[in-house]
């Protein structure tokens, strides 16, 4: 052989399944986790699906307060808990969601083939601690976003 042979750097990538097991995630909250841009993805090589860099497992890991920090930024609440988050009645919280002011970021179909929306908790916890949002959250929804509720307004994805 002679010495001309080039070769490139193998840059390890890991299938999305393997990386949620490494960054300790559940496969639905990787998932979100990516969607959110919390996990950067690379193309794979071979044509197949997107992988993850050991490199971006890393520096998820080396984060301070890992694991517990990534899994509460990709943390999803149905209606009730976030109800509870925003203390307020699940009805109020799910004419909030109705108006398009709390958006999910999921949803499945439960048993009964009803839709059941999720919401990112971190995302209420800001909305609750936000002084704008008191009118919102307390006292009497605002008449004209009353009307829209009457008139059966559902601003939430459908897809």
């Amino acid at each position: 052989m002679s010495g001309n042979t080039v070769t490139k750097p193998q840059s390890l990538s890991f299938t999305p399944s393997r990386a949620a097991r490494e960054l300790e995630l559940r496969r639905g909250e990787f998932d979100l986790a990516v969607h959110l841009g919390c996990v950067r993805t690379v193309p794979d090589e071979g044509g197949g699906g997107r992988g993850v860099t050991r490199t971006e497992i890393d520096r998820l890991r080396t984060e301070e307060g890992y694991p517990e920090a990534l899994r509460q930024r990709v943390e999803t609440v149905g209606t009730k808990q976030g109800a509870g988050l925003l203390e307020v009645t699940p009805t109020r919280f799910t004419r909030l969601a109705r108006l398009g002011v709390v958006v999910p970021v999921n949803f499945y179909l439960n048993r009964y083939r009803a839709v059941v929306w999720l919401y990112l908790a971190e995302e209420l916890r800001q909305f609750a601690i936000d002084g704008d949002n008191t009118g919102l959250v307390s006292g009497r929804t605002p008449s004209g976003l009353r009307e829209q509720l009457e008139a059966g307004l559902d601003l939430r994805a459908r897809n």
